[in-house]
């Protein structure tokens, strides 16, 4: 069963087009269970929902403006209640610059939720920006997104938050083996070729095995081309993954392949997936053509 402290509950909140939408993608990202435009009165019936069964998402996340009747007054009724319960809501708050935000509703050509035929849009931002500044006061996080691109801020997001909801590093890396014969696999972001390494194929003894077989991956990485390989390999990987994070990467697809994909690219994949767990990522791995090479 979930707990409070197990369970984060971010609330996302901020001026209209400052990136609320795209700050709660990130979190939807990083495995939260995310609803936008909740009305705030149901904030604690969600919460007790999520509190009283074992789920599989690393928290809530909720998108909330002041489009909802009453907002203000509905917000500090749910934090009351959930205070009173025990439960601690995070509030991430995104702004921007006047002259940035007129820019991006030129560019949309969207009306601002507040605009109407007696308030323009600059009048608007300056009326919800007041409202607004309650939220902003007790918000964990204020993140200003005038000089933010959609990567600085998704990298923004995940440096504050990834830490809480995975006990791997932010980003996810996904290992895929296959067989070259049967196709690259279509996701896949790197995909390695290990056909020039020696085939276990072709000894009589190795054939019926896999590379989940120590026989198998000592054949090929124990001696050259593979020792080599298998190093650099590591170290290359080691060495870029951590600038894919840098840029906002939430996950990454590394397909390694050889000819039947049962033999060395299955024993690669296997030492890349211990090497990344070794190392604090969270790694996934998948062996697309084994039953078939």
């Amino acid at each position: 069963m979930s707990t409070p402290e197990a369970f984060p509950v971010v609330v996302v909140t901020g001026l209209s087009g400052a990136g609320k939408s795209t700050a709660l993608n990130v979190f939807e990202d990083l495995g939260y269970f995310c609803v936008d435009g909740l009305p705030a009165a149901m904030l604690p019936k969600l919460v007790s929902l999520f509190l009283g069964q074992d789920s599989k998402h690393r928290g809530l996340a909720l998108g909330m403006d002041l489009r909802q009747h009453d907002f203000l007054d509905q917000w500090n009724d749910a934090l009351q209640a959930l205070s009173a319960s025990g439960i601690y809501v995070r509030v991430l708050f995104v702004e921007a610059k006047d002259a940035t935000l007129m820019r991006r509703y030129a560019t949309t050509r969207r009306p601002h939720p507040l605009e109407s035929t007696s308030l323009g849009l600059e009048q608007a931002l300056t009326k919800e920006r007041a409202m607004l500044s309650p939220l902003r006061k007790d918000a964990e996080l204020v993140i200003d997104t005038s000089e933010y691109s959609i990567h600085d801020l998704r990298r923004m997001v995940q440096e504050r938050f990834a830490s809480a909801v995975s006990t791997g590093q932010g980003m996810r890396v996904h290992v895929i083996s296959f067989g070259f014969k049967y196709g690259v696999p279509a996701e896949a972001d790197l995909v390695f070729d290990l056909r020039f390494l020696p085939n276990p194929y072709f000894v009589p003894e190795l054939r019926p095995l896999s590379g989940k077989d120590q026989a198998v991956a000592d054949y090929v990485y124990k001696s050259e081309p593979g020792l080599t390989f298998q190093q650099k390999l590591q170290d290359f990987l080691l060495y870029l993954l951590p600038l894919y994070s840098a840029e906002g990467r939430y996950r990454i697809a590394l397909a390694v392949g050889c000819t039947g994909g049962r033999h060395r690219s299955v024993a690669m994949a296997e030492h890349l997936l211990a090497t990344l767990r070794d190392r604090g990522y969270a790694v996934t791995l998948e062996h697309r053509h084994f039953d078939l090479g």
